[in-house]
This record gives C-alpha cells, structure tokens and sequence, in this order.
C-alpha cells in the first residue's frame, strides 16, 4: 500500500560545527536521535564537503530525496508544492521530471529569494547558499508546517518541532513579529508566508531579513453572484485536483457530514476511485448519519469511529505534544483529529479534511449583526491564524500520516477572503458561495445544512467540562483550569519532551485545580 513519498520533519544544524544528535529532553547528544513527535524514518542529514556543514535528522514517509545540491546550494524541503504545472512551465527544459525539493532548487536558481513568492504548497524549507554566504529558512503561505530556529556563535539550529530544539543553548534572531515558543528561551517560528534571509550564520554576528511571500489579501472583490461561484467551485477543484499524487493508496477524507468537508470528499470521490472516508464521535454527540448521507451519495468506502467522552479527553496530552501551543480553545479544535488520526488504519494515508475553511468565509461569525462586522472579523482570524498550528502536518505525523487542507490553498484563500462579505452571508445564509459551488454535487440536505463545529459535533467541549466537573471542579473554576492544564501538559511533553502516553493524567487535572485555587486564595484574578 504505496503513501505520501516525502520528508515532513527534520532537526539540522548548519554552522561552522555540526550537532549531529539532540537526545532525550531535547538535549544535544553526540550520536542521539532528537524526539520527535511525528512516526516515520529516521534519516541522517549530513554534508560536510563544504561551508556551511550541515548535519542533523529528517523524518520521511516513503524514499524522497532528503538533501538535494546544485553547485554550492543545499535545500532541505519537508513537504510538498502543488502548483507543479505552473512552476515546471515558466521553467521548461526536463523540469517536469524533478521531485518537489529538486523543483524549487531549480527555482532558487532562477529567481532568488523570489522563487518562494512563487510556490503554492504546504512547507518548510531550509536552504545555504555558499556563492552569496545566505542561509535561508522559508515557510508556505499558512505557515502550515511550523519551523523553528536557534542560533548561536557556532551556527543555526532549525526544526519542525520546537521540542527538539528547547534545551539547546542560543539565542533569539532579534525579528519583530516573530512567535517564541513558551519556556524555550531562544526558539523563534518563521512567521507564515515568510522567507527569512541570513548571514553571518556560524558567527558572532547574524543577521536577518524578513522577505514576505504572502500576505491575506484585504481588499474585497465585486464579482457578480454567478462569476463568484463559479470561481470557488474551479479553485476548490483545482486544490484537491493538485494534492492527489498518483501511484498511492485511495486517499481518506475525514467527514463531518457538513457543507466543508462534503466539499472535499465530492471533488476527491470525483477524481480517485476508492475514496475512503470517516466520522468521529462520542456518546454525547456525533454527526454519523449526517456524514453517512454524503457518504452513500458519493459512493466512498465510509467508516466510523466512536470513542468514549472521557477517552476523547484523554488524548489531549498527544494533541498538546503534536500542536505545540497552550490555548485550550484551539485544543478543543484539534482534539478529536488527533484522536481520529491515531485510529486509522496503520501505515502512511493521504487524510484530506475540510478544515479552516471558515475562517476565510466567517463560519464562525454566522451570528454577528452587519456584513461590515462580518468582515472586520475574518480579517482579524487572517491577520491571527499564524502559530495557532491548526494545520500542522505533526496532527496526523503524530500516527505516522500525512493531511492537506484544500480550503487553504493559497489561490483558493486568495478567492475566498477577497470575496465581499455579501457573498459569504446572502439571503441570510451563512457560506452562501461555497454551498452555491457545491449545490450540484452533495445531497440538498448537506448543501443547506447548519454549521456545526468539529469540537461541537464530537463533544469535545462539553466533554472536556463534564470531565472537570466530574472531578468536583466548580464551573466557574473550568476555563482557569483547562488553560492550567494546557500550559502543564506542554511544560511535560514540549518543554521536557515527555512521551505523551508517559503523562500522568490524573495528576495533571490535580495539579492544574491546585495551582488554580492557590491564585485564588492570592486574591489574583483567574481567566
């Protein structure tokens, strides 16, 4: 069963001395492997026949090309690029015949710094130049794969996962509107649709540049209602077109039974045969024959997964361990991917999903009172995705597979977020261009069916409270103690890289009431 063929994770040192390791805790080991969440193949990343060295980890699915050269330029690519046709045209001769990271060296070649302005994919990138003295760190247009960097006197140190890199000695590159990661001094993120540029790597003094490569649009388009649909429908179809690689297994789409996700199991059922689908619920909620409905319409090999409410919570040290952050609300969000992630079939899946499509359509502000709030709030969400790590491939990577997200497609979030809001709530209709797009090919029941939250249609939410109330925490206690519990359970599995089936859960929900109490007691306020 042939899957994803890709490097998407790695941990390397470039500079004028190599760390090969970064043992257990993140510590630099000489000959240790650094803890990674994300399952695949552990491949040495090594280049010592010229300056800058290069050392370090990849984490592959299937063989890729780990570390390509071209004369004096190294790239290190984890990821894919999807607008192949497009990039292999404007550079011509065999370039068809390349592999993504051997693509986009050819590009480097050709426009500098400028090639990633260029590229529509789901990445990040590491790149030396020995001919310029440049070291660049390069991230896709959502920022999708996270990437981390330290740098000291000796070097740079760049990750995918800021657990490997938290005990490392270094210091911050100094860049305003950078993201560090909480208790790893030092560990800064590449910020989304961002090339950052260096020199000085290896010595005492670095610099850098920040070169952006894309920016949400905010201004609004006027297209008539026909010209709209007709243009979500084409790119919608074009993303998914684009993420499907031949030579794999039939590909999983994860259905909810609602209007995005159906979206993507219509046009991925239209183009690969065997399309598997599945649902995730609990006990307290679940949306099977709302999914099953699209499922039979469409003719997909459907699935479903029914786990316990308190199961469900208990996944959260693997969800705190994959995203990297500390914001329980987002949590709730990932919480039943992760679950569902780690459920699947064993061995390298192709997982394409719905999500994040109403952040550019304002599917979460269905109840706001003006098309002028409407809009003044997706842009807020545009201009406040960048390290929530809602997309990052470690979700899934966690369980040894690979997702994309058609919906955040750079040319499908260029037509969607420069829509008017008009287009996106009409004839009060929340979505209304989406499901126009979609109305000839889901069932008229998903195409007008309400929106409803992954975390909601899993119980995740409510689960999680019925926990902590379950435990005697009082309800006005709940929200201090899940952000408590957050923060401690990415103080164990980040900062101290604690395996997550290692995590003492009960203990974590004591400790986390304790600590909230004791500010209360303090007479400090408590969030």
């Amino acid at each position: 069963m042939p899957g994803p063929d890709l490097v998407y994770g790695f941990r390397v040192r470039i500079g004028t001395e190599g760390r090969p390791g970064g043992g257990p805790g993140g510590h630099s080991e000489p000959g240790s492997a650094p803890r990674f969440a994300v399952r695949g193949t552990h491949v040495p990343v090594h280049d010592g026949t010229a300056y800058p060295l290069w050392s370090g980890t990849a984490v592959t699915l299937g063989r890729p090309p780990v570390l390509v050269a071209d004369g004096q330029v190294r790239l290190l690519l984890a990821g894919e690029l999807y607008n192949r046709a497009e990039l292999t045209g404007a550079l011509g001769g065999s370039s068809a015949a390349l592999g993504d990271a051997e693509l986009l060296l050819a590009a480097w070649r050709r426009w500098g710094p400028g090639a990633f302005r260029l590229l529509n994919g789901r990445f990040a990138a590491l790149l030396t130049d020995a001919s310029t003295g440049a070291t660049v760190a390069a991230t896709d247009h959502a920022g999708s794969v996270p990437l981390w960097l330290r740098a000291d006197v000796t070097g740079l140190s760049a990750a995918t996962e800021a657990k490997t890199l938290a005990h490392e000695p270094g210091r911050p590159l100094g860049l305003s509107g950078t993201h560090t990661a909480p208790g790893a001094a030092g560990v800064c993120r590449v910020p989304a649709g961002t090339a950052l540029l260096l020199h000085g790597v290896g010595g005492s003094d670095i610099t850098a540049r920040a070169v952006r490569t894309w920016t949400p649009p905010l201004s609004r388009a006027l297209p008539g209602e026909r010209e709209a649909v007709d243009l979500v429908g084409e790119r919608l179809a074009t993303a998914v077109r684009t993420r499907l690689r031949g030579g794999e297994a039939a590909p999983t789409v994860v259905l909810s039974g609602g209007i995005d996700s159906g979206g993507v199991a219509a046009h991925t059922a239209a183009l690969a045969p065997g399309t598997r689908s599945v649902s995730m619920g609990t006990e307290v909620s679940d949306e099977f024959d709302a999914a099953r409905s699209v499922a039979v319409h469409l003719g997909t090999a459907h699935s479903e997964i029914r786990l316990h409410s308190a199961e469900l919570v208990r996944e959260l040290p693997w969800a705190v361990a994959a995203a990297e952050i500390t914001d329980p609300t987002v949590l709730e969000y990932l919480l039943p991917l992760v679950a569902l992630y780690r459920r699947l079939d064993t061995g390298p899946l192709r997982i394409l999903t719905g999500y994040g499509a109403d952040i550019p359509l304002g599917g979460m502000h269905r109840r706001t009172a003006s098309l002028w709030s409407l809009d003044d709030e997706i842009a807020g969400d545009m201009a406040g995705f960048d390290g929530l790590n809602e997309m990052s491939p470690v979700l899934a990577g966690i369980a040894g597979k690979w997702t994309i997200h058609p919906y955040w497609d750079r040319a499908v979030l260029d037509a969607l977020v420069s829509l008017e809001p008009g287009l996106k709530r009409r004839r009060g209709t929340d979505k209304w261009v989406l499901r126009q797009a979609l109305s000839g090919l889901l069932p008229a029941e998903t195409v007008a069916r309400p929106k409803l939250g992954i975390h909601e249609g899993s119980g995740t939410t409510s689960a999680w409270t019925g926990l902590l109330l379950a435990e005697g925490i009082r309800r006005d206690e709940v929200t201090a103690v899940k952000g408590a519990m957050a923060r401690r359970l990415y103080d164990a599995v980040v900062i101290d890289t604690v395996p997550p089936e290692d995590v003492d859960f009960g203990e974590t929900v004591r400790r986390s009431v304790d600590a909230v109490r004791r500010l209360r007691l303090q007479g400090r306020v408590v969030v």
